[in-house]
C-alpha cells in the first residue's frame, strides 16, 4: 500500500466513499504524495511519452499552424502564446524554434505556461532558457489580450466524475473500501445529474463521464479569444460524446490497475470533445493524423530523413508512424480548435 493509499483509506474510513474526481485529484496533486508533485513523468525514464517527445515534427507543425493563424488574424501585437500543462517544455521550445523566421511573431509573442508543479516548472525553465516565460497556476489568469493557445494532453488528466444509469436511476461511481482495500462502488440514486447530450442519450447500464474542470479550462481559454481574437487548440485522446469507463492508470509505460498505486501512477481519462466544442461560437475538429497530414508532416518527414541513416532513420520513420497512423496515435488522438465565429479556419482543418 502506497503512502497516499494509506491516507485515502483513513479518509474513507472516517468520512465515507469519495467521488472518482476526488480520488484523481489526490493521486495527481496531493502536496506530499501526488504523482505530478513528486515525479518526473515524461520520457523514456518516466511513465509515458507525449507527442512532442516523440518527434520535433509535432511541435514544429503546431507552431507554424499557430503562426499562420496569427497572420490570418491581422498579426496582433502583443499577443499571448500560451501552453497548458507544458510538461518538460519541449512543445513550447519546438514552437519557438519553428516560428523564428515568421516576421514579427517573436517580437509580438508573450509566452505563458500554465503549470502547477514546481518540479516541472524547473524543468521547463531549463528547456526554454534563455527564454523566460510567465508561469501561471490557472487558465483563468491568462492575460486579457489576443490569445493563441495549445494544450496537448492536458485535459485528459483533469479529474472526472463517473455516473452509471441503473434500474433505480443515475448513481455516481465512488471509491470506497472492501476488506480494508480501496474498491469501486456506487452511490444511492441521485436526484439529478449534469445536463449534456451524453446523459440524455444514455441507456440502462451505460456509464457516462463528466469533466467539469475541462469545461472550465476551455471556457477560461475562450475568454480572451472571444474578446480580442486568437484561437485555442486542444489535442488529446478521446472522442465525441462520452460513453463507457475510460479511466486508466499508467506506470512505467504499462497499464496499471487504477486503484493499485495511488500517487505512483498517472491517471487519465478520455476527453469528451462534444461539450467543449459547444462552448465556442465556432469550432473545428479532426483526428491528429489528419491534422498533421494537412500541415505537411509527410514533406517535413522526408526532408529530415535525408540526413539520417541506420537506427536514426528507422526511429524517425517509427515516430512519423506513431504520430499519424490510425492504428497508433493518428485516430485515437483528436484536435479541437475553438475560435470566434468571424475567424478564418485554422491551418490543419481545411480541405
Amino acid at each position: 500500500m502506497t503512502p497516499l493509499a494509506r491516507l485515502l483509506v483513513e479518509r474513507i474510513r472516517e468520512g465515507g466513499p469519495i467521488p472518482v474526481a476526488d480520488y484523481m485529484a489526490e493521486c495527481l496533486l496531493h502536496p506530499l504524495h501526488g504523482y505530478y508533485t513528486t515525479r518526473q513523468p515524461f520520457g523514456a525514464a518516466g511513465d509515458f511519452t507525449t507527442a512532442p517527445e516523440i518527434s520535433q515534427m509535432f511541435g514544429e507543425l503546431v507552431g507554424l499552424a499557430l503562426a499562420q493563424a496569427w497572420l490570418d488574424r491581422g498579426a496582433p501585437d502583443p499577443f499571448t502564446l500560451a501552453e497548458l500543462g507544458p510538461g518538460r517544455g519541449t512543445l513550447m521550445a519546438d514552437i519557438l524554434r519553428a516560428t523564428r523566421g515568421v516576421p514579427g511573431f517573436h517580437a509580438a509573442a508573450r509566452p505563458v505556461l500554465v503549470e502547477v508543479s514546481p518540479r516541472l516548472r524547473e524543468v521547463q525553465a531549463r528547456t526554454l532558457a534563455p527564454q523566460i516565460p510567465l508561469w501561471l497556476d490557472r487558465v483563468e489568469d491568462l492575460p486579457d489580450r489576443p490569445l493563441f493557445l495549445v494544450a496537448n494532453e492536458f485535459l485528459d488528466a483533469l479529474p472526472i466524475r463517473q455516473f452509471q444509469l441503473t434500474p433505480e436511476g443515475w448513481r455516481e461511481r465512488l471509491v470506497g473500501l472492501a476488506e480494508g482495500a480501496l474498491a469501486f462502488g456506487l452511490s444511492p440514486p441521485l436526484p439529478q445529474v449534469p445536463d449534456s447530450p451524453a446523459f440524455r442519450a444514455a441507456r440502462p447500464g451505460d456509464l457516462v463521464e463528466h469533466c467539469a474542470p475541462a469545461r472550465a479550462a476551455a471556457a477560461a481559454a475562450l475568454g480572451p479569444v472571444l474578446r480580442h481574437g486568437g484561437a485555442a487548440l486542444f489535442i488529446d485522446y478521446g472522442g465525441w460524446r462520452s460513453n463507457g469507463d475510460t479511466l486508466q492508470a499508467l506506470r512505467a509505460h504499462a497499464f496499471d490497475p487504477v486503484l493499485a498505486h495511488p500517487g505512483q501512477a498517472d491517471l487519465t481519462a478520455h476527453v469528451d470533445f462534444e461539450p467543449l466544442a459547444a462552448l465556442a461560437p465556432a469550432h473545428a475538429y479532426t483526428t491528429q493524423g489528419e491534422f498533421l497530414r494537412r500541415l505537411g508532416i509527410g514533406v517535413r518527414a522526408e526532408r529530415l530523413a535525408r540526413n539520417l541513416t541506420g537506427a536514426a532513420l528507422e526511429n524517425h520513420r517509427a515516430a512519423h508512424r506513431r504520430l499519424t497512423d490510425p492504428a497508433e496515435m493518428g485516430s485515437l488522438f483528436k484536435v479541437l480548435a475553438l475560435t470566434r465565429a468571424d475567424s478564418p479556419v485554422l491551418p490543419g482543418f481545411g480541405p
